[in-house]
């Protein structure tokens, strides 16, 4: 039973605009209002929390069926079909829909263990500039360890929460879902469904990306 479908006329009814939060920082042009919200609503269309912005297509793969399930977790993650299966003992209980690391970015094969959780984490690497006086966007494609702060701005890491690191750099969290592989390497999921994986996980639960 799919208990999770996110459509456009969700996101309407919420009014939220089309919120890209970076898994690892944006993807580059058709990001739309990327990190608007960050460090303050700037108009009443971020009147929603803006780190949870639901995806640009409707979801019609996500799902979780797993509260009363028992045995060890296990994540499978398949880049080609852009989603992420969990197991319990075996069995599959959820599936979500998925962004991973674009070509230039790509989400590294391999198999993994969940190294850290950190319910609110932020990038330590992309974010945004915003004018200090009036919060209005200057950039929001930054990568700090290149780009300067400009006079009058302030910086703003990208949020990543349900952040599930397991590889060096490279997690899961909520973040936006274009439709496509967009993030630099991170696997960006709906916020309903980070927040199922998060729960579910330990430290050292199995990793597998193809």
């Amino acid at each position: 039973m799919k208990l999770f479908s996110v459509t456009n006329s969700l996101l309407a009814a919420v009014g939220l605009g089309a919120v890209a939060l970076s898994s690892c920082g944006p993807s580059g042009p058709g990001h739309s209002d990327y990190l608007a919200g960050v460090g303050g609503p700037v108009g009443p269309q971020y009147a929603t929390d803006p780190k949870h912005p639901a995806p640009a297509i409707p979801d019609d793969i996500s799902y979780w069926d797993g509260d009363a399930a028992t045995g060890a977790p296990l994540i499978r993650i398949n880049r080609t079909q852009q989603k992420a299966s969990f197991y319990k003992g075996g069995v599959l209980v959820g599936v979500s829909k998925i962004s991973s690391g674009k070509e230039d970015h790509a989400t590294p094969p391999g198999r993994y263990k969940i190294s850290e959780k950190d319910k609110d984490h932020h990038s330590t690497a992309y974010g945004c500039f915003k004018d200090k006086a009036t919060g209005a966007m200057l950039n929001d494609n930054v990568d700090i360890r290149t780009d300067k702060i400009p006079p009058g701005a302030v910086y703003y890491p990208a949020p990543m929460p349900n952040f599930m690191r397991f590889a060096d750099g490279i997690g899961m969290h909520t973040g936006f879902l274009p439709g496509f592989a967009a993030s630099h390497g991170c696997i960006r999921m709906p916020h309903y469904m980070s927040e199922k994986f998060f729960d579910n996980v330990q430290l050292g639960t199995p990793v597998i990306v193809e």
